[in-house]
């Protein structure tokens, strides 16, 4: 085979040979992108999950107005079955629907924050060291009551329930640093100061 034939089959093999670099370069950049592109999506998404702040005063507002969330449903339960006034039914159901789910958060924020939800609701005693808790004597007098007497009982003490709930919220608004408790809180303000106001129309009326 002489030089001439020889020329043209190099310059064949070098022009391969630069092309199938051309092609693992341009691969290499493309995987490079992939991986720095996964890598970042990961770093996202592991900021997103990080806990969020909180401290002693979250934990002590989801602790402990959870039971006296609870006690409200216990109210709401004598009303149901000793009342026969139709707007206060009709607002023992509206304090029931709300408190429901409220109670539900501050277990879910508890658990996240590795709390045991369960441990503040033991209120034997109705926990009175919390503001606005209903005494035994004031629930066993309700529980024997029926009609307008027990209308009015359970609206004040429920009106003086609901003013400790506020007072519980608003301390964490001053004091909390974890951004859903201290939002939750503000619901429960603006929800309970507005039924206040309502059950004070009807003790009037």
């Amino acid at each position: 085979m002489t030089a001439r034939t020889l020329r043209p089959l190099a310059l064949f093999a070098a022009l391969l040979a630069a092309l199938f670099l051309s092609s693992c370069t341009s691969t290499e950049q493309q995987s490079d992108g992939h991986t720095d592109h996964t890598h970042s999506e990961n770093a996202g998404g592991d900021a997103g999950d990080a806990q969020a702040p909180h401290n002693a005063d979250d934990i002590t507002f989801a602790r402990d107005m959870t039971p006296h969330h609870q006690q409200a449903l216990e109210l709401v339960d004598l009303a149901r079955d000793r009342s026969s006034d139709p707007a206060l039914l009709e607002l023992a159901s509206g304090i029931a629907a709300a408190q429901g789910p409220e109670m539900e958060k501050m277990s879910a924020m508890l658990r996240s924050w590795g709390q045991d939800p369960g441990s503040g609701m033991d209120h034997s005693g109705h926990g009175m060291a919390m503001p606005g808790m209903v005494d035994d004597a004031t629930m066993q007098r309700l529980e024997s009551l029926s009609g307008r007497e027990f209308d009015t009982l359970w609206l004040e003490s429920m009106i003086s329930h609901h003013q400790g709930a506020v007072e519980m919220a608003k301390a964490e608004i001053a004091n909390g640093a974890n951004p859903e408790a201290k939002a939750l809180a503000e619901e429960i303000i603006k929800a309970q100061e507005a039924e206040i106001a309502q059950m004070k129309q009807m003790l009037e009326g």
